[in-house]
């Protein structure tokens, strides 16, 4: 069976506010970089430059719900995301 295939992608976290319910930061995948804000008291994610977009929202939305309480301002994480791009 072939594997699946897959990308490394780096996020930073720039900013973090609990009294805003607010995560900034950026991430990049496969040659692409993105900024992203999440408002995790409302679930919102949204993602700039919209080039490439479509290939990261989902993955990182995923990311973040799963490691939401453990990311800290100025902290560098990697998560796999299942495409080649």
């Amino acid at each position: 069976m072939a594997r699946l295939p897959t990308t490394t992608a780096q996020l930073r976290v720039l900013h973090q506010s609990f009294s805003q319910r607010l995560l900034e930061g950026e991430v990049s995948a496969g040659g692409y970089k993105w900024s992203f804000r999440w408002a995790f008291d409302r679930g919102e994610l949204s993602v700039e430059p919209s080039l490439g977009r479509a290939l990261i929202q989902d993955a990182l939305l995923r990311y973040l719900l799963k490691v939401d309480y453990q990311l800290e301002p100025g902290g560098d994480y990697v998560f796999t995301v299942r495409a080649c791009f």
